[in-house]
């Protein structure tokens, strides 16, 4: 199949494009590149993928509906996956500009390809943030979304309404997945995981917000990928509508759109991640206790009950084995060691 996705030189997007080039898929990534985090390590990414011809990349801003148009050209997409994002949820209080450009604004420019293309299928990126401060849990896909954090959790939420309006106005059967704290090799540099072994191995202190009693359902990138592939095959119809006593569907009935947590509902306390991820590194962390920070929710904890339902699949690989190999992966890349560095990287 053909696909356009875009954020492929990201985390997420780089392991979905390698996972559907490696099956015999054609792939078109369209990412901006952007500096929020080491460019360095984007590059990297795109650089493992363009060893096959079955990838092409086109670098370009969301904003930028012509470069898009651009990509569409060249991928000619049956599905489209929209993973490109302003990501990061304390840096929205800082920059919250650029959360309106790319998540909004890229967003909608996204819904009108996607209009005028008409995919089988598309499916767009959104977050766990958007459930807030939430006390009733797990969090299921029908509770209530409408009081956001942070402006990051805000405009993914208006992106998923927007996304509704054009399913019911262009009938283009669409998914919304929630992610639920995703890790793994080839990380975002601004994530705990990515924060805490960088420090270890530094000799410097993590910082654990929240004095550590917080959780989060940690989702290791195989896992979201197998979960967001076996969904692209579950386009939302009236067919495929889920009727269980254990699972609630999100179908709207006023167009194909569906909302689908990928998360394997089993939440981790911080402070037992920090534990794995010295027994990982080697060596114990200089704890830096600190009160929440602004924006932070004290725990995601996902339902996985309709993905299972749509998919028979919920992600269930354990954190001491995902932390395991992000952090081999971290020794190797860096060089940590003597071992192979950024000059020969391993997918």
């Amino acid at each position: 199949m053909r696909y356009l996705i875009t954020g492929t030189a990201g985390f997420i997007g780089f392991h979905l494009a390698k996972r559907l080039i490696d099956e015999g898929h054609f792939v078109v990534g369209f990412d901006g590149m952007t500096p929020y985090y080491d460019v360095t390590l984007k590059q990297r990414r795109h650089e493992i993928l363009a060893r096959s011809n079955g990838f092409k990349a086109v670098v370009g801003m969301l904003e930028d509906r012509a470069a898009l148009s651009h990509a569409a050209e060249i991928a000619e997409p049956e599905v489209i996956i929209h993973l490109a994002a302003q990501a990061g949820v304390r840096y929205s209080l800082e920059n919250p500009k650029a959360y309106v450009d790319s998540n909004l604004v890229g967003s909608w420019n996204i819904l009108e390809l996607a209009r005028e293309l008409g995919p089988k299928h598309l499916m767009l990126a959104s977050t766990s943030s958007i459930y807030g401060a939430n006390e009733k849990i797990p969090f299921a896909e029908t509770d209530r979304a409408d009081e956001p954090m942070t402006l990051y959790a805000a405009t993914k939420k208006s992106m998923e309404v927007m996304a509704h309006s054009y399913a019911y106005l262009y009938k283009v059967p669409t998914t919304a997945f929630r992610f639920f704290t995703v890790y793994g090799p080839w990380g975002r540099p601004d994530m705990a995981l990515f924060k805490f072994v960088d420090a270890i191995h530094k000799g410097q202190p993590i910082d654990i917000y929240g004095e550590g009693r917080m959780s989060r359902d940690f989702t290791y990138i195989d896992d979201l990928v197998e979960g967001i592939l076996r969904l692209s095959h579950v386009a939302p119809a009236e067919e495929n509508r889920v009727s269980s006593e254990k699972a609630e569907d999100t179908l709207s009935r006023q167009g194909p759109f569906r909302v689908v947590n990928v998360g394997g509902g089993q939440p981790v306390e911080l402070m037992t991640f920090v534990e794995t991820v010295e027994k990982a590194v080697g060596k114990p962390a200089l704890r830096n206790m600190l009160p929440m920070q602004q924006g932070d929710v004290p725990r995601t904890y996902a339902s996985p009950d309709l993905l299972e339902a749509l998919t028979d699949f919920k992600p269930s690989i354990p954190v001491e084995e995902g932390v395991a190999r992000f952090a081999a992966w971290y020794e190797e890349y860096y060089n940590v060691g003597g071992k192979a560095g950024p000059s020969a990287p391993q997918a």
